[in-house]
């Protein structure tokens, strides 16, 4: 057989000289015996070294007897060799690849300007193969459910109501612009109108946000949006189409239907509206047994319209200053002042707060919190959605710890999905004085809310519904406002943008929908996150083939960087940048 790669490693043994060769698929141990083989042969094989591109031809054998390797595929055979041909040799690699512990330890910013080393890793090559049938295997289910794929384009109007965008002058009318699309949302509404019923897209989209481990200023999306359905169409999809990923991906059968929970249930048990439910530590409300108290941090903020929630996390009473303090800071990123606790040892509860509780508090704690012996209560009182994020925070905190600690074990392949649904429609801006979308605003308010809509618009319940994993957002869609006169009344009248603004940025969607628009919905799972999730790996820039830096910059290519004056006066622009080094 003859196999032609690049050279995994070279090991000089005995007077034999054995190099396995790597590619995609794996890597095969061949052999170079100096008594079948030309001299000359035999020194061109002794003068590979790592990453060299090479042609090996041989026999395929049995390795002799101990010397199997089951760590690889080919681990039971060997290639006698009998002709090499160089295609290719390699310079000293800035980095190894062919040790997964040491390369693991390299730093990334290294990697990412070698990203084209840094694929060769068989690590990287696996994460985007299982990429690929992922990508694939949503094709093959969203064609078996009848729904067409169709692009939508790069180019689209700036519609500033998102996430910050990417502009892109435009040559032929000086002065305007394009905008790089954040989501294809209103071009898939768009297509429900003209008739298309079921669409699908691998959409790449592009924001430009700070980035984070599970953000990039360009990714991509599974688009996806129906005509003539409701929210339980949506969940039955999603859930078959997640469960043939899983089991494309990963040979795992995952259970359908999902749990369900409100918004509210989620906030109120686990202080977020993506929960991580594969641990307890469940945040408990305390704001009956406080109302009363002679704690007056407690009664005062229950006094104040809000409440007490704690949580236990059992185990921890052996927190350092620096993980106290670590949660502290947590507690005042929210406003609070402090964070309250109670610490479970030796048979005590140490806290400066417990001398202000009374028996009937004590009880009403040990008995709903189950304390014991090792424990850490943690306190927060305040309004609702503050104090129940405080502790959201804080608990996923805790969790990190109890698991670096050994003392939580949650096992790598356990995947909870759930559904969150009945999201408030609208979020008060504060600053503004004025409500915004809590989704986007071509959310559909629940029927039965919307005459709720101009006289008390903080109790309208959106069609909005997020699809989450092991405390990971996958995605979120709605089903869509369809009516116009719903639709104008949401942007006018609760979201306060001026007719005229509608008309500029909304009008032909407006004008769309008034020549007969189906009722309609959809959803977008994150393709990069969900990615990162089968491969195991906290960042999706190691599931994107050249992803971008936390500064969005591409180290390999050098991007962004400055263009000519010349592209600069065609495109009208005049630059006024600071000026960069020092200055005198």
């Amino acid at each position: 057989m003859t196999l032609a790669g690049w050279v995994h490693s070279r090991r000089d043994l005995g007077g034999l000289i054995f190099v396995d060769v790597r590619d995609r698929e794996g890597r095969t141990q061949t052999v170079f015996d100096p008594s079948d083989l030309s001299r000359e042969l035999f020194e061109q094989a002794a003068a590979l070294r790592s990453e060299c591109v090479v042609c090996v031809t041989g026999k395929v054998r049995p390795r002799p007897a101990g010397t199997n390797n089951p760590k690889i595929a080919t681990g039971e055979i060997e290639v006698a060799a009998s002709g090499l041909e160089v295609l290719n040799m390699a310079e000293v690699l800035p980095f190894p690849v062919d040790d997964p512990e040491v390369a693991s330890k390299v730093n990334e910013e290294l990697r990412l300007q070698y990203r084209y080393l840094d694929l060769r890793r068989p690590e990287m090559a696996r994460n985007l193969r299982l990429r690929s049938k992922v990508a694939t295997a949503t094709r093959v289910f969203m064609d078996e459910q009848g729904f067409l794929e169709v692009e939508t384009p790069i180019l689209f109007k700036s519609t500033p109501e998102g996430a910050r965008e990417f502009l892109v002058p435009n040559r032929r009318d000086p002065g305007t612009f394009y905008a790089l699309p954040q989501s294809p949302q209103q071009f898939k509404q768009i297509l429900m109108v003209g008739g298309v019923e079921r669409y699908y897209q691998l959409a790449r989209c592009f924001r430009d946000e700070d980035q984070r481990a599970d953000r990039q200023l360009e990714f991509t999306q599974i688009d996806i949006e129906m005509s003539f359905i409701e929210r339980e169409d949506i969940y039955q999809l999603i859930e078959g189409l997640l469960k043939r990923i899983w089991k494309v991906a990963l040979d795992m059968e995952i259970a359908t239907p999902f749990k369900r929970l409100s918004f509210e249930e989620a906030i109120n048990r686990y202080g977020i509206d993506k929960p991580d439910t594969r641990f307890g530590m469940e945040l408990v409300d305390f704001t009956e047994e406080f109302r009363g108290s002679g704690f007056k941090v407690f009664s005062g903020a229950i006094a104040a319209g809000g409440v007490v929630k704690a949580i236990n996390a059992k185990g921890m009473a052996n927190a350092t200053q620096g993980q106290m303090d670590t949660m502290t800071e947590h507690a005042k990123s929210f406003g609070a002042r402090g964070l309250a606790f109670i610490k479970v040892e030796g048979g005590e509860w140490k806290s400066p707060i417990v001398k202000f509780f009374n028996e009937n508090e004590k009880v009403a704690l040990t008995r709903k919190l189950m304390i014991e012996e090792g424990d850490l209560i943690l306190f927060a009182a305040d309004q609702w959605l503050t104090a129940s994020e405080i502790l959201g925070k804080i608990r996923l905190y805790c969790a990190d710890v109890l698991k670096a600690q050994g003392k939580l074990n949650i096992p790598a392949n356990r995947f909870d999905f759930l559904w969150v649904v009945d999201f408030p429609l609208l979020s008060f801006d504060k600053e503004q004085n004025r409500w915004y979308s809590s989704h986007h605003p071509f959310t559909a308010p629940v029927a039965s809310d919307i005459p709720l809509l101009k006289t008390e618009p903080k109790k309208v319940r959106g069609q909005h519904y997020d699809i989450v994993v092991n405390g990971v957002e996958l995605g979120g869609g709605s089903i869509r406002i369809h009516q116009p006169d719903v639709q104008k009344t949401v942007f006018e009248d609760v979201l306060q943008i001026p007719p005229e603004e509608t008309k500029v940025r909304f009008g032909y969607m407006l004008d769309a929908f008034r020549y007969g628009a189906p009722p309609h919905g959809g959803i977008a799972l994150g393709f990069d996150r969900l990615n990162a999730i089968l491969c195991g790996t906290p960042s999706i820039r190691d599931v994107i083939a050249f992803p971008k830096t936390a500064k969005g910059v591409d180290l390999m290519t050098e991007t962004p960087t400055p263009v000519s004056a010349r592209q600069l006066r065609d495109l009208h622009i005049d630059v006024k940048a600071p000026p960069k080094g020092p200055q005198t």
